[in-house]
């Protein structure tokens, strides 16, 4: 696995005894697919340097960062422009991560990265359902005469997993056949982020989850720095919140993807999401140190 990463500063608090961490940071800066604003790729190098400025304590959950081993490994090292190539060494990393019985934390890069973590997680947990977060459907059969898009990452989950173990929470904007598709084929529950997670998470108990949190599913008022900002968004609290309610399920593996730093010289999306990662990692994962 090491000859396929690439070191670089780590996120607050993270051990660096990799076989007694519980979960592994990963970055994914793939940028291959993007078709609006670029700059995903540095979102993981920006999340990790803001990350020093937010505590390890968390209010909300009365939980500390001290108290859990994790280790960042650094980001995965991608040859620029190579698709599938890049999707391999993603995958092949995460695999490694899953075989020593380790929890997957990926901060992208473009949302096309969750495609590579995904499978690999399913190969582990065959009953595996995917949550994902996100302002768009990203249900496109194709993109711009292309079958691997951060446009139809999704339509990829469910040819892998099926489409009634993907549950999409927060979309509010799609092309009219990714709606139709989706409401035909995907738990799709447009706009809505809260109430439709209360009503969802008392049936999805027990099982594997996968989560993926696309930033775009906040508002940009609170999150502009992003590719496809789209208005109407969930708030920085409503987001938060629904990660620690997530936490109730048997969370397997988690992503965080299109913090693009170049629109957001406030640098608040970026804390955001590392405020994201802080309690995914409080929520989704047991305390181990003594």
């Amino acid at each position: 696995m090491l000859d396929l990463l690439e070191r670089n500063a780590g996120f607050m608090g993270s051990t660096d005894r990799y076989e007694q961490a519980e979960a592994v940071l990963l970055g994914a800066p793939m940028e291959c697919t993007v078709s609006f604003r670029p700059g995903t790729r540095k979102g993981p190098e920006q999340i990790r340097l803001v990350s020093r400025g937010l505590e390890e304590y968390s209010v909300d959950l009365n939980r500390d960062l001290a108290d859990y081993f994790y280790y960042d490994a650094g980001d995965v090292e991608l040859p620029p422009g190579t698709l599938q190539e890049s999707l391999r060494r993603i995958g092949t990393v995460t695999a490694e991560i899953l075989a020593g019985g380790k929890f997957p934390l990926i901060i992208g890069g473009e949302h096309l990265v969750s495609l590579a973590v995904i499978k690999e997680v399913a190969r582990v947990y065959p009953e595996l359902a995917v949550i994902q977060l996100d302002a768009h459907a990203d249900l496109r059969e194709e993109y711009l005469g292309e079958r691997y898009s951060h446009a139809t990452v999704m339509r990829r989950a469910v040819d892998l997993l099926g489409g009634e173990n993907l549950y999409q929470f927060g979309v509010r904007s799609g092309t009219r056949e990714e709606i139709e598709f989706g409401r035909n084929n995907t738990n799709l529950f447009l706009n809505g982020l809260v109430q439709p997670l209360q009503e969802i998470i008392p049936l999805l108990k027990g099982r594997p989850i996968y989560v993926t949190l696309d930033i775009d599913v906040v508002d940009p008022a609170f999150a502009p720095g992003t590719g496809a900002a789209e208005p109407c968004g969930c708030t920085s609290k409503e987001i938060i919140r629904a990660v620690h309610m997530l936490g109730e399920l048997d969370v397997v593996g988690f992503d965080l993807v299109e913090v693009s730093p170049l629109y957001d010289l406030s640098e608040k999306t970026a804390l955001l999401a590392a405020k994201l990662v802080r309690e995914a990692i409080l929520s989704f994962c047991r305390p181990s140190k003594d």
